[in-house]
């Protein structure tokens, strides 16, 4: 049986996490989900307005939270921090269970990326949403109740622990390695 991370430990993991680069970050991980619960790691994505991230699931899925049950254009792609996804799924090869696209070692705080931030990624330009990342059912059942409650705790939130929902708003191609960069208001 696998094992899960304890509250504890990742409590402790906070520092570490704290201490991304606020700007000038990089592209840690790339996952597109081809199907539910399918994940593929990518070398190369090509980003754009209407699809997000080419060949992912985003739009065909759906959304609950939308009136008519259509994809939820803020929530089009979705970043978490790699330090965070190290510390909740451990090895590299777990972190696209999370379900998040595209992974960063980025400040992804609201502090640091309130809603309406841009930051280019690879040759893309993406926007931080408004609306939450939160974890669950799927995600507490891959990680743990206590990632569930870390993630989903003020600080957990505060510091988009479970990802940051963003847009698309100008196409272009990302590759792990590449910069992540906040760019002027």
């Amino acid at each position: 049986m696998l094992q899960h991370a304890e509250l504890t430990g990742l409590e402790q993991s906070l520092d570490h996490i704290r201490e991304a680069p606020e700007d000038g970050g990089t592209v840690e991980l790339i996952a597109r989900r081809p199907a539910e619960d399918e994940r593929e790691v990518l070398t190369e994505a090509r980003l754009n307005t209407h699809d997000g991230l080419e060949g992912d699931t985003w739009r065909a899925r759906g959304s609950s939270r939308t009136p008519d049950g259509a994809a939820n254009p803020e929530a089009q792609l979705t970043l978490m921090n790699a330090r965070a996804a190290a510390a909740i799924a451990g090895e590299r090869e777990r972190w696209a269970l999370a379900g998040d696209q595209i992974y960063v070692d980025l400040d992804l705080s609201r502090t640091n990326l309130p809603p309406g931030s841009r930051v280019q990624i690879g040759s893309a330009v993406i926007e931080f949403s408004e609306a939450p990342h939160t974890g669950c059912a799927k995600f507490s059942a891959r990680f743990g109740n206590d990632a569930l409650r870390f993630v989903n705790s003020q600080t957990g939130r505060e510091l988009r622990l479970r990802g940051a929902n963003c847009r698309v708003v100008k196409a272009g191609s990302v590759r792990p390695g590449d910069a992540i960069k906040k760019l002027p208001s």
